[in-house]
């Protein structure tokens, strides 16, 4: 007999609800349902097309594909347009992140090894150090960086030239990044949530690829708790599909709604950080105006954590604000936590200052 209450830990829910890639399990898991060309990618519409556009253009041209900088929350398909570039140019993607280019020569040993028309994929590009910031610049604009040997006054630049390349970077901080860097880049792509419709539609593909008969209303929960983000409605489709495993004589809409509380999932798509934030924000800060610093050392977690990826779906969902003051609980984040405002002047409805 499974005992649900203990099914899974603090650590299993912050896994299936965080839009952040985890493991190299989670990875090939996603790598299965990711679309493989323009053509299957789901939502973005505007974005696709301008991809498309571009990539038309340079291949009719013959040349190498302007440098793409794709800007936008984590979850909605970064990574996933960088692998299409590759693959529409029928070229090699090379995979990098930001905090892992560490120094110049880090850079410079990734540059070097790249061959003509390859497709350089720089995760958290605003992480990057900022002496090899300073060489991509030269870099994507002349194809070519200085080495610098030696130190001191006998230290020498020679002068290395690159294959004409593409980088593709991604950034949930476009605002973070320097603007001779951000220049550089030939199209930026601003990537926004998904609507219900649109995880609908990726829900229904995903479905197929993993063999799940799910009904339209199974599917349209699980859309409505996804945070507006693919990555996490493609998690909690797989969450979905292990309790269909397990108990297989369940319903397909009490099935989902099983295996969503399970992961402490609400009806509204919070887990339980949102709901942690929303509660310390209201109980132990009267609902506001408090600082992020103040919120994030009351709960235990990470600030940029909390920026970048629970106050975005707060915001969206109108149950705070964000002002010059501080954070403010909204009548509707007083709602959903079902308690009476305990500073009823502070409160705001759900309009953004």
């Amino acid at each position: 007999m499974v005992d649900h209450e203990n099914f899974a830990d603090e650590e299993d829910i912050a896994a299936v609800v965080s839009p952040h890639t985890l493991d190299d399990q989670d990875l090939v898991a996603e790598g299965a349902l990711r679309p493989h060309d323009l053509t299957e990618f789901v939502g973005q519409k505007k974005v696709v097309a301008q991809l498309d556009l571009l990539l038309q253009a340079a291949e009719q041209g013959g040349r190498t594909p302007d440098h793409i900088l794709l800007a936008g929350p984590p979850g909605l398909g970064k990574t996933t347009l960088a692998m299409i570039v590759a693959a529409e140019t029928n070229k090699t993607l090379r995979m990098s992140s930001g905090p892992a280019i560490s120094h110049a020569g880090d850079l410079a040993a990734i540059l070097s090894a790249l061959l003509p028309g390859e497709v350089l994929f720089i995760d958290e590009i605003h992480r990057m150090a900022r002496s090899a910031e300073e060489m991509l610049y030269l870099a994507m604009e002349d194809f070519r960086i200085d080495i610098m040997v030696g130190k001191g006054v006998g230290a020498t630049s020679i002068p290395l030239e690159l294959p004409p390349f593409t980088l593709v970077g991604a950034t949930t901080r476009a605002g973070a990044l320097a603007g001779p860097l951000r220049d550089r880049f030939g199209f930026t792509g601003h990537l926004e949530f998904y609507s219900e419709e649109e995880l609908v539609s990726v829900l229904e593909r995903s479905a197929r690829l993993l063999n799940l008969s799910l009904n339209a209303e199974a599917i349209s929960e699980l859309a409505r708790r996804s945070r507006g983000t693919p990555r996490i409605a493609n998690r909690l489709l797989r969450r979905v599909r292990d309790f269909v495993e397990v108990h297989p004589e369940v319903a397909p809409l009490d099935a989902t709604r099983r295996a969503l509380e399970i992961y402490d999932v609400d009806a509204r798509g919070l887990d339980r950080l949102d709901r942690a934030y929303l509660d310390a924000l209201a109980t132990r800060f009267n609902g506001g105006p408090t600082g992020l610093t103040s919120l994030a050392v009351s709960i235990g977690e990470d600030a940029e954590t909390i920026e970048t990826v629970v106050e975005p779906f707060l915001i969206r969902e109108g149950l705070i604000t964000r002002s010059s003051r501080g954070r403010v609980v909204t009548n509707a984040g007083w709602q959903h936590l079902g308690i009476a405002p305990t500073n009823p002047a502070n409160q705001q409805g759900p309009t953004l200052l």
